[in-house]
């Protein structure tokens, strides 16, 4: 839905957005979500300019791989109506703009980042909203996420009614020192269910921010399996609230830094209900001079009983120079639960490498079959779309051990 800069639902929100961002400044180091953050890449995406329409190069549809069968695929500069001339498919349709008015902005509020310095950003950015309401099942959605010039702002509501089912994936386009803002809420009626994918393979130059808002509804599943490689400041934040509890949440995750590149992940599972599920994975690979970083947090709160929570964390680091820092945070009231987190960090083994190496396969080919594998481990988990795009040969580019 393209929205007119004047008279529109955003035009509170910008305001918002910039009022806060003035009020804000930016984060430092005293506060703890931002104590590792290179934070003189972060005052660089602020100083980008917005993308314009005058400015930016139309991305080429020939550019890009084919479609994967029956997936409807949608393009999302922050400029161009991603909806022109489209007609979607039955089950899905647009929310008219007194719908948009009333759900825009609640998932965040539920998953307490409404006033996150990121969606400031992109709340003072964003020109337009994709919102969407889903039915029943639906074919896969594919919405690429184009980053042409400058700062690119970019926002999406999607609506799941009760027992809806979705395929979802995103990929982020990005080419030199651009920036792209992303914000995404999601609502989960009872027994729908999404399977959310995330590709973000830059260059090394560009900068991400990605904030997902997710509120689940009892008896919902969301999977989300993400993966980012090349760029210079990536930070992801995924958040997830189970209302009432009862529902099913599945996290995978894996960055791959190289250079003198930061990749970090922040994500909250919060339980606000009984019987709800969890089994988070995160994996980080660290090469070169490069700072990877994932602070998980799940909170238990005591009306949470019967919770089944599960974290872990499983980095590799392919340079002496590299540095990961991983940090879960459990904070768990509710005393009928089973909770466990773990974390690890090593490098590739010498006795895999050996004997890979005494099956007649060079040292390099070994080195890169047993990375392949470790990220396989979640690339295959990425909605069937992601086979139109070549996820697992942009990983293992001008990867070094």
């Amino acid at each position: 839905m393209q929205l007119s800069s004047h008279d529109s639902v955003l035009d509170p929100v910008q305001r918002r957005g910039r009022e806060a961002l003035e009020r804000l400044g930016l984060p430092t180091r005293r506060q703890e979500a931002w104590r590792l953050t290179d934070l003189t890449r972060l005052e660089a995406i602020a100083r980008l300019p917005l993308s314009s329409a005058d400015a930016r190069a139309p991305l080429d549809p020939s550019a890009l791989p084919a479609v994967a069968t029956g997936t409807l695929r949608l393009v999302l500069d922050g400029q161009a109506d991603p909806l022109a001339a489209m007609v979607l498919p039955e089950g899905i349709t647009r929310l008219s703009a007194s719908e948009l008015e009333q759900a825009l902005g609640h998932t965040l509020d539920r998953c307490g980042c409404a006033d996150a310095w990121p969606v400031e950003l992109n709340h003072a950015s964003s020109q337009q909203v994709l919102a969407l309401r889903v039915r029943g099942s639906v074919p896969p959605l594919e919405l690429v996420l184009a980053s042409p010039t400058g700062l690119t702002a970019t926002r999406v509501l999607l609506l799941l009614e009760e027992k809806a089912q979705l395929d979802l994936l995103q990929v982020v386009l990005a080419e030199g020192p651009v920036a792209h803002s992303h914000v995404l809420e999601v609502h989960l009626g009872q027994e729908a269910r999404l399977n959310h994918g995330l590709v973000a393979c830059a260059d090394g130059e560009g900068s991400l921010l990605i904030h997902g808002a997710v509120e689940q509804e009892p008896r919902s599943a969301y999977t989300l399996t993400s993966v980012a490689k090349g760029w210079a400041l990536a930070r992801l934040e995924p958040r997830v609230v189970q209302v009432d509890g009862q529902a099913s949440t599945v996290m995978r995750g894996l960055s791959v830094s190289a250079a003198d590149q930061q990749l970090a992940t922040h994500s909250t599972v919060q339980f606000e209900g009984p019987e709800g599920e969890l089994d988070q994975l995160q994996k980080c690979l660290a090469g070169g001079r490069s700072h990877a970083i994932f602070n998980g947090a799940v909170r238990v709160p005591r009306l949470a009983q019967r919770t089944n929570a599960a974290q872990l964390s499983r980095n590799l680091l392919l340079s002496e120079r590299a540095r990961i820092d991983t940090k879960p945070e459990l904070e768990i009231v509710a005393d009928d639960v089973r909770c466990a987190h773990g974390a690890t960090v090593s490098q590739l083994q010498e006795d895999e490498l050996f004997y890979l190496q005494s099956r007649g396969i060079g040292a390099s080919d070994a080195a890169a079959l047993l990375l392949r594998g470790y990220c396989q481990e979640v690339v295959d988990h990425l909605p069937g779309a992601a086979s139109a795009w070549p996820v697992m040969t942009r990983l293992l580019e001008g990867l070094e051990v």
